[in-house]
């Protein structure tokens, strides 16, 4: 069967934290006006998770659009292998090493810390993850909190969760839409109120919280957090944007490049095709405006792709070619890939 471009279904998970600004893609959510969609899980792949993230269930996402609809990305994965991943690296357990989401916090997510390489070695039940945040829009006054202060050592930082002023030794970042944030494994990190991010991490939910901003009905983990926490000043290299350059009509800028994922923003200036050529899987997240994509070498196909559409590019592909229709700006992640 010819491979195309997968459209992917969310998955949908209700927070505390969470709004109802994901509606502004057009998407029919879950529950009523009041209920609290904080997180939109786009490419997921998980055989369980956390309790404290997904409620120990899998988390798979399933196609939406072809021959290959309602079914997982990991049974089409395992069923035609290279063809589909190229020489990407899968997680241990062969599935998508991966996890995509939007988050919507209409409150603060909860100050928190994702396992270490060094913890979760030594706990098998918690798995290492690295995660990027690009702002898809903020409010005016949205913060993010990311890494310590200078000076904050264990005890303060102990001490300040007992006395309830940890945010006072976070360093806070206005948030502004195009913004990327990259978050390795042991930076301490919260989501302000009133901001929208797409994230990219690795394909593990494990988070210890450490601090809730006073919500008492929701557990936290001091003591994993503080086995986590690297306390020394937040390093930027693989989280800095490059700089944007002109490809045609189209503006491209590298967000992050790191051991688990690479990840670059592509912005159309006007109505204009751009081919994205390669052996290899990546995927698109539509961050803004429609476009279309087509492939096929005897007979061309085509897919229709709006803001909030996350497609993935099976590397058999080789090639798609996306028209810009109206003020695109989408989003292009490719995984790690192991040396041929």
């Amino acid at each position: 069967m010819p491979l195309y471009p997968l459209l992917l279904a969310p998955i949908y998970k209700e927070k505390v934290w969470g709004g109802r600004t994901l509606e502004r893609f057009g998407r029919a959510l879950p529950g009523g006006p009041e209920t609290p969609i904080g997180e939109s899980w786009e490419l997921a792949d998980l055989a369980t998770t956390s309790p404290s993230g997904g409620g120990g269930e899998a988390a798979r996402s399933v196609i939406r659009n072809g021959p290959l609809m309602k079914r997982t990305v990991g049974e089409v994965i395992r069923d035609f292998g290279p063809v589909v991943t190229g020489s990407m690296t899968l997680a241990p357990d062969g599935s998508f090493p991966l996890l995509l989401k939007y988050l919507d916090a209409r409150e603060n997510l909860s100050v928190q810390v994702h396992p270490s390489e060094a913890y979760a070695g030594d706990h098998p039940d918690a798995h290492l993850k690295s995660e990027a945040w690009y702002v898809v829009a903020a409010d005016p006054g949205a913060t993010i909190y990311r890494g310590v202060v200078e000076g904050t050592d264990p005890d303060r930082f102990r001490s300040a969760i007992a006395d309830g002023s940890v945010d006072d030794l976070l360093n806070r970042e206005p948030a502004e839409a195009g913004q990327c944030i990259y978050l390795p494994s042991g930076t301490v990190h919260a989501l302000g109120a009133g901001v929208l991010v797409a994230e990219v991490q690795t394909a593990s939910d494990t988070t210890f919280r450490v601090f809730d901003w006073g919500r008492t009905d929701r557990e936290l983990h001091v003591d994993q957090a503080m086995a986590c926490i690297d306390f020394t000043p937040v390093a930027e290299e693989a989280g800095t944007p490059g700089e944007a350059a002109a490809d045609g009509d189209w503006v491209t800028r590298p967000l992050v490049a790191c051991e688990h994922f690479r990840m670059s923003e592509w912005n159309a200036l006007s109505e204009s095709m751009h081919t994205f050529a390669s052996d290899e899987l990546s995927v698109l997240m539509i961050i803004r405006g429609s476009a279309t994509l087509s492939w096929g070498e005897e007979t061309r196909r085509i897919l229709s792709v709006t803001a909030g559409d996350t497609v993935l590019l099976p590397a058999g592909l080789a090639s798609v070619d996306v028209g810009a229709e109206e003020d695109l700006t989408l989003l292009e992640v490719t995984p790690p890939r192991s040396e041929r």
